[in-house]
């Protein structure tokens, strides 16, 4: 065969591929974004991606060391000394506070943790479990440049957001820079730094993970609870540190972890900022927190408590208390009302409201916009400071629980359906919980509609369709006037004295 022919055999065969791949892919054979028999091609996907990276990775990874060179030398090294600890009971099982490496059991132990210097005088914040308990002079600070030990001083302490104020004596200390934790995101970059299992000046990165975390740790009537969350690594030690954006400025005081094994499991939670500086100023300036406080007990909104209030949709925080003579009550906000925003920042979320007030102090005048019997309303509240008052609860006597026990056992009415059972209430049980009507929840069914939305055993049902209840048979009446489907508002009085609405939706 000649050159010619070679070449022209060759060229044949490529035209016969070619025009083939093409019958196949007209016929709907061949595979790709057009299907055969179809009006339009159907296409998976967006066109183009949404975010198109031109981050020079060496770029980001300068920016990385000059936050850690810039910021950890503002971080120290807390040890505590303590004669007795205190005890850790009401913490849920998966969240640990950070302790620092494990105590020996004794009389005496020392624990460490980490701190963020905010004056150049050496005032340094810190968690407040990380100081609490310490003996007389038994703190102490250790810079980042290793070479010098401080005794620190207590300034105080603010159980309710778990953070403290120490200082140490001298001047011209490295100051950190603090940040806006209005303007932190979710999907930031950010460096956890501190000194953690007693390895001193670490650095981590991670994300933002989640803003708003209330994770009930707190154990305080008033605690608030705002994290931020974040999957840098955190460990026991870390308490205290700082939790910083890429720009350098400290956006949170690390205070948490989510672990079953008190170890980094992937989730930290840091005290927003801005609680920190106003918890820090007003420890400084007098010793003590000047927070403001609305005198509110309140509870987030669900579907079904909208349904039950006419509530266009689930929204705001109901309002389940006042406190006698606050700043809800002389401003005249009522039980049962929704707050919707304040200061036009809406809040859905309890924490939301919480953490909010966190950063104002007693005196300032506050925007409340309420939906009350199908209507908004506002109403200006003037912070008060909350003064401790001690509650006392007198027991009976064993001639008063014979009395009781001798009494008529009283009728009962179970409702099937939302899985709970209620009984009238003696003189004696209303004289107890200051109630003068109601009935007592004697059972609930467990994973019923009541147990669901938080009915518990002994509870008082005050309030039913916000009309009082003094029997089970008018309780039976309200229940029976709805349909299925319905929700029905109930105002109950738990066990510890405090009164919440809670809506339950009878079932079909």
């Amino acid at each position: 065969m000649t050159k010619k022919s070679v070449f022209v055999s060759l060229f044949l065969i490529t035209i016969g591929i070619i025009f083939g791949a093409l019958l196949v892919s007209n016929s709907g054979l061949g595979v790709g974004p057009g299907v055969a028999g179809s009006k339009d091609d159907i296409k998976l996907g967006a066109a183009a991606p949404p975010v198109v990276n031109n981050v020079d990775l060496k770029a980001a990874s300068n920016n990385f060391t000059a936050v850690s060179k810039a910021v950890t030398p503002t971080v120290v090294s807390i040890t505590v000394t303590t004669t007795a600890r205190g005890d850790r009971g009401g913490m849920p099982q998966d969240f640990w506070h950070f302790y620092g490496p494990e105590r020996r059991e004794s009389p005496r132990s020392q624990g460490a943790g980490s701190g963020v210097i905010v004056t150049a005088d050496g005032y340094i914040v810190t968690n407040n479990h990380v100081v609490e308990n310490a003996d007389p002079n038994g703190i102490k600070v250790l810079l980042d440049n290793q070479k010098a030990t401080y005794d620190a001083k207590l300034i105080g302490t603010d159980p309710t957001t778990d953070l403290a104020v120490i200082k140490i004596e001298g001047k011209d200390f490295p100051v950190a820079a603090l940040g806006n934790s209005e303007n932190v995101q979710v999907g930031e970059w950010v460096l956890a730094i501190g000194n953690p299992l007693g390895l001193t000046s670490t650095v981590t990165a991670g994300i933002v993970s989640a803003l708003g975390r209330n994770i009930r740790i707190i154990n305080d009537q008033y605690g608030i609870e705002n994290f931020i969350q974040t999957d840098a690594a955190i460990n026991p030690g870390n308490s205290g540190g700082a939790l910083v954006n890429m720009n350098g400025e400290v956006i949170g005081i690390n205070t948490a972890i989510a672990t079953t094994n008190m170890r980094y499991q992937g989730y930290g939670f840091a005290v927003p900022i801005n609680i920190v500086k106003t918890v820090a100023m007003d420890l400084i300036q007098d010793g003590k927190i000047r927070r403001g406080y609305i005198g509110v007990t309140i509870r987030a909104v669900d579907q079904t408590m909208a349904n039950a209030i006419g509530l266009d949709r689930a929204r705001g925080v109901l309002v389940n208390e006042l406190r006698k003579g606050g700043a809800a009550e002389t401003a005249g906000i009522k039980p049962g009302d929704v707050i919707l925003s304040i200061d036009d920042k809406e809040v859905n979320e309890p924490n939301e409201l919480q953490s909010y007030i966190a950063t104002k102090r007693a005196g300032v005048v506050v925007a409340l916009k309420i939906f009350r019997d199908g209507k908004n309303i506002e109403r200006k509240v003037t912070l008060k400071e909350l003064e401790e008052e001690k509650t006392t609860v007198k027991a009976s006597d064993k001639k008063e629980e014979a009395d009781r026990g001798s009494e008529r056992k009283p009728s009962v009415v179970t409702f099937d359906k939302l899985g709970m059972t209620v009984r009238p209430m003696t003189q004696e049980e209303k004289k107890v919980s200051e109630t003068e009507n109601g009935v007592i929840v004697s059972e609930v069914t467990r994973f019923s509609e009541a147990s669901n939305q938080g009915i518990a055993e002994n509870d008082i049902i005050i309030e039913a369709d916000r009309k009082s209840i003094s029997s089970p048979s008018e309780f039976q009446k309200l229940v029976d006037a709805k349909k299925p489907g319905d929700a029905l508002l109930l105002r109950v009085k738990k066990q510890q004295g405090v009164s919440m609405y809670i809506a339950v939706q009878i079932p079909r």
